[in-house]
């Protein structure tokens, strides 16, 4: 059995819109926990949709262009938040 479309698409939409309200968790946290974040969604639609620049990508994923998201709603990175990440982010090579 698989996803249809339509549904991965509906599902997709309500994932855009939950991470943009809720902007309480931060990119770092999302890439220490399930290994992707905001940016790597926009990294995929413009996989997708060829012709998206980078910066028309995210700012379809935050809401609003990725600077004014950056400065409004970005902390500063902790160290073991960062060991997290890489810890994450090496989970996923073993899935590509």
């Amino acid at each position: 059995m698989q996803i249809s479309d339509q549904a991965a698409a509906a599902a997709f939409r309500r994932l855009v819109t939950h991470l943009q309200h809720r902007h309480d968790a931060e990119n770092i946290e999302l890439m220490g926990l399930a290994g992707f974040c905001r940016n790597c969604l926009a990294d995929w639609v413009m996989e997708a949709q060829p012709g998206l620049t980078k910066e028309e990508a995210r700012t379809l994923i935050h809401g609003m262009p990725p600077a004014e998201w950056k400065a409004k709603y970005q902390g500063e990175a902790t160290a073991e938040q960062l060991q997290r990440m890489q810890e994450s982010m090496a989970k996923n090579a073993a899935h590509s």
